[in-house]
């Protein structure tokens, strides 16, 4: 939606082509020409793929734009094909994050990897088209290990964050026989790690802290690595964690908690519930992977942990549930990073240059 509205407001004309379940009246009422698609974000039928890229060739022909940007993997790629069969306009595919896609492992994994691979290297390296990724790591990987062009990948970290609406607060004060609250906001993924936080704040309880861990966000229905609502249902019995659902007012969220946690072994481009929960003065723990190091300045705004590893999660959460002026100074520092270069401003002006650079270089040919 920032780049969306800052390209309107520089003259563009927006259309936003997407699935039509949420927010069309939210779209509409921002001035953009909302274009249903009928989409699933994780199915890997190759009927479906023909009939969702006809669609988007269908829509390409129609309306002839001059530029597009397609957000993610899938929409990437089925774009990029269509794009190549009806537009000669620039195509910028924005990736946030290269997902389980990657990532695969067994025979079945190993396969999808490579399909995507020759995939994208066909369709990445074309002469008009720019591919932005989130971090350095889908970076090197893009150009050392898929082969394009080091000109045609952009860095661009992230989404960016409002810092106006994700406004720095002080911790809450926490008494001696009050719980630390520690609050992950996600979709709620196997890969996201919840399993793993709730063992940790097993080991937590075991050790003598008073923790209220909080699961904020619901499965994603369209994904296989969903969480099944009753495992959710059994640790909320348990008195393991609490379950939130789905909330709009996130920034009242971080205001409520102590730490910020994401215990991920995705492949993240940037989490933006980290960006959001830095901005507002909240120390973070998160693992050493892709796309979730670089909202961490370790020892300094949070600590990064070994992914799939309760027990590091563990004894990095405890250095910060016994220390509430560590967890003050890092929230500090956090909040400094995001205003530094993580805000939505930095990312809108990034975009827009790009927007620019490739509609002067069709001008000029």
């Amino acid at each position: 939606m920032p780049i969306a509205r800052a390209a309107r407001d520089a003259g563009f004309r927006v259309y936003v082509a997407t699935r039509t379940r949420d927010h069309v009246q939210q779209l509409e009422s921002e001035g953009f020409e909302v274009l249903p698609l009928d989409w699933r974000r994780e199915s890997l039928n190759p009927f479906r793929a023909f009939i969702e890229i006809f669609r988007i060739t269908r829509i390409y022909r129609r309306y002839r734009p001059d530029l597009v940007h397609h957000i993610a993997l899938k929409p990437s790629l089925y774009g990029s094909i269509a794009a190549l069969i009806s537009l000669r306009s620039p195509v910028i595919n924005n990736l946030a994050g290269l997902g389980q896609g990657f990532s695969g492992k067994g025979i079945p994994g190993g396969v999808i990897r490579r399909v995507l691979a020759g995939v994208s290297r066909w369709l990445f390296r074309r002469r008009n088209t720019c591919t932005i990724v989130e971090n350095a790591d889908d970076r090197d990987f893009l150009i050392e290990d898929i082969g394009i062009p080091q000109h045609a990948v952009v860095l661009i970290r992230g989404i960016g964050v409002d810092p106006d609406r994700f406004c720095y607060s002080e911790e809450q004060p926490v008494s001696g026989n009050q719980e630390v609250t520690i609050t992950m906001v996600s979709r709620l993924l196997w890969p996201k790690g919840a399993a793993e936080l709730v063992e940790a704040g097993r080991l937590l309880r075991k050790r003598g802290n008073r923790v209220r861990i909080q699961l904020v966000g619901t499965p994603d229905s369209s994904s296989s690595l969903a969480i099944p609502e009753a495992r959710l249902h059994e640790w909320v019995a348990a008195g393991e964690v609490e379950w939130l659902g789905h909330r709009d007012d996130i920034p009242g969220i971080w205001r409520q908690s102590s730490i910020a946690v994401l215990p991920s072994y995705y492949n993240e481009g940037i989490p933006r519930s980290l960006l959001e929960a830095a901005a507002c003065g909240r120390a973070v723990v998160t693992t050493d992977m892709p796309g979730c190091r670089e909202v961490v300045d370790p020892g300094v705004t949070g600590f990064l942990v070994a992914p799939r590893n309760a027990q590091a999660l563990a004894e990095a959460l405890e250095i910060l549930v016994r220390d509430p002026e560590l967890r003050r100074e890092m929230g500090r520092r956090g909040r400094e990073l995001i205003e530094r270069d993580l805000t939505e401003k930095h990312v809108v002006e990034q975009t827009l240059e790009l927007y620019h650079k490739f509609l002067h270089r069709e001008e000029s040919h």
